[in-house]
């Protein structure tokens, strides 16, 4: 018994893969893909993708905006997981990146329900937010560059419905920000967001250990 997460080693790991993960063959062999790329690491986990493919499908979800694609893991998740009218905006810089996401979301046949929108995060949520038309968000996930994640939190916050959620992946890098001594850049930044999410009385909040650390966050 534990009054506190208990710490997970690789051999705790490895049980908790074997005993929980469900990971689609396709969804599995673009993460092994990815994992042979320099930057494989902006990857999140398996069992991250899992548990916000169960989020989609537990509160019926419809909308996503997605700030951060990179190789297409997460959006892939959550488009298996949405109804065949759901919809995903997903925001990114990358061209070569998010080619290989649209090479797996064709072949999984979800290419459909997901818009890829190239440029500035900035500049497109500013878009989105001139659009009158436009239908509030069911889920905001945020997992782009750590510098800009108060402006992304901001201004997905605006476009969410009122008890939509927000993932915000990275919020414990690597167990970095709970070291006073390191002031890194992205390091101060994801600190200091996580302490303005803590004082936020706009949601409700918990800071989840899976993955890097994931924020979870609900719209009053």
């Amino acid at each position: 018994m534990s009054t506190k997460t208990i710490n997970i080693d690789e051999k705790l790991y490895e049980y908790l893969l074997n005993n929980s993960l469900r990971e689609p063959e396709l969804l599995k062999k673009l993460r092994e893909e990815t994992a042979l790329m320099p930057s494989g690491l902006m990857q999140i986990s398996p069992e991250q993708g899992q548990f916000m493919g169960l989020l989609v499908r537990l509160i019926g979800i419809r909308r996503i905006l997605e700030i951060g694609v990179f190789t297409g893991y997460s959006s892939l998740a959550m488009a298996l997981a949405l109804p065949e009218d759901g919809t995903i905006v997903a925001c990114d810089i990358s061209e070569e990146y998010t080619r290989t996401a649209r090479k797996y979301w064709k072949e999984a046949n979800v290419d459909s329900r997901i818009q890829l929108k190239i440029g500035p995060a900035i500049d497109t949520l500013q878009e989105l937010s001139q659009d009158d038309k436009l239908e509030p968000f069911d889920l905001v996930f945020i997992d782009a560059d750590k510098g800009n994640y108060s402006n992304y939190y901001e201004a997905g916050l605006s476009l969410l419905r009122k008890g939509g959620l927000i993932l915000v992946d990275n919020v414990l890098w690597s167990g970095k920000v709970a070291d006073p001594e390191n002031q890194e850049e992205d390091t101060v930044a994801i600190r200091e967001f996580n302490q303005k999410l803590h004082q936020d009385d706009r949601i409700d909040l918990s800071l989840l250990p899976i993955g890097d650390g994931l924020t979870f966050a609900r719209k009053r």
